[in-house]
């Protein structure tokens, strides 16, 4: 019992690391490309922080526990040779890793959206506007715990190297952040372009975080277009304007206590 807590406290650990480390990168980045889109949101940064550290924790216990259970016991069905299914598997691996998580996605997202549980479960994330990129996992308890479950119960039914589950954590804590940065990362031709109408990025995500109505999906608008809920992309102009509003505001009133003290 006092391995696995251990295996479940060291994956909250890791877990909270990675979203400090990859959030504090992009956040750093929005700095750079575009100064002043966070300024004034410092209380809503620390609530981000605070209910994604917290999220953090709950994700890693399952995924502590199966980790352990992987190695100690041999459950799950990851497998540690490369060759023990033919290399092609490996990204197809990733891809159904991807589409059930964003298939339990969108039908979760979908529900919390409704009015008697949106308050309950969903109502934090949304707290955040506009959300940064601090905001990815600013979750409440219930709706961690509806998250948290999900890959380490897929890799008891689909196959996968430990590289593949790798690549899959990896999009999802890079794509959770960055469709909540506040700006679009990739080329237009790519999200703008034929691919773009099957995949999210930023611009996709914006507008869910614009109108609540729609676009549900987490990596593809698949789901979305089945099911008449795509709302098409985003802008960020209200947000940046609003952000160079809040900018303009502060220097006035720095240069407002400069004119006093002299």
């Amino acid at each position: 019992m006092l391995a696995i807590s251990l295996s479940a406290l060291a994956m909250s650990v890791i877990v909270g690391l990675r979203y400090l480390l990859v959030s504090g990168a992009f956040a750093a980045a929005t700095r750079a490309r575009h100064p002043g889109l966070y300024t004034g949101l410092n209380a809503q940064i620390r609530r981000e922080i605070g209910w994604s550290l917290a999220a953090a924790a709950i994700y890693g216990v399952p995924a502590g526990v199966v980790a352990w259970g992987w190695r100690e016991r041999g459950w799950t069905r990851i497998y540690g040779d490369l060759h023990a299914f033919p290399l092609w598997y490996l990204p197809v691996s990733v891809l159904l890793y991807m589409f059930a998580h964003d298939t339990w996605f969108y039908w979760s997202h979908r529900w919390m959206h409704r009015p008697r549980w949106f308050r309950r479960i969903h109502a934090v994330h949304h707290a955040s506007r506009p959300p940064t990129a601090w905001a990815a996992m600013a979750f409440s308890v219930s709706e961690s715990l509806s998250g948290a479950l999900v890959v380490p119960l897929l890799v008891f039914v689909i196959p996968i190297h430990p590289i593949g589950l790798g690549i899959v954590l990896t999009v999802m804590t890079v794509m959770g952040v960055t469709n909540h940065m506040g700006w679009e990362m990739f080329p237009a031709v790519l999200w703008r372009g034929p691919i773009g109408r099957w995949i999210i990025t930023a611009s996709h995500h914006q507008r869910h975080h614009e109108q609540y109505g729609g676009n549900y999906g987490l990596y593809f608008r698949v789901w979305d277009r089945l099911c008449g809920t795509d709302l098409g992309l985003g802008t960020f102009a209200r947000d940046h304007a609003r952000a160079a509003a809040r900018t303009g505001g502060d220097r006035a009133g720095d240069a407002a206590g400069g004119n006093a003290r002299h």
